[in-house]
């Protein structure tokens, strides 16, 4: 049974830090291309940042320089450090594991990410 379960969410101040983490149990880690998106009220869910099993990065334009993904394969866990945080940063945020060879694709329940004073 695969399971990704995303913890670290929560309200944080503009300009403020968090950092999320999710831990996957049931897939060959290592393999697979792990993601973050994040779903706001009313708008479509979006990617934020992904990291290849060859660890290739890639972000959102409009959370470059401030986010960093980063996986730890003896861990099965992949971390999205979150700073100067902004309140359109606000959304659930979701873990994502891809295998695109076997067209295998995998999401967490979700964490809420709240940027407010």
């Amino acid at each position: 049974q695969v399971q990704l379960v995303e913890s670290g969410g929560g309200l944080v101040q503009p300009g403020g830090s968090l950092r999320l983490t999710c831990a996957a149990s049931g897939i060959t880690f290592s393999l697979y291309t792990m993601g973050w998106y994040r779903q706001a009220p009313g708008k479509q869910r979006e990617l934020v940042a992904a990291i290849t099993s060859g660890v290739r990065t890639n972000y959102a334009d409009s959370v470059k320089g401030r986010f960093t993904i980063s996986r730890d394969n003896a861990k099965n866990t992949v971390y999205l450090q979150m700073n100067s945080l902004k309140p359109e940063d606000t959304a659930v945020y979701y873990c994502n594991a891809q295998y695109s060879i076997a067209r295998l694709d995998y999401w967490g329940q979700g964490t809420q990410v709240t940027v407010s004073s």
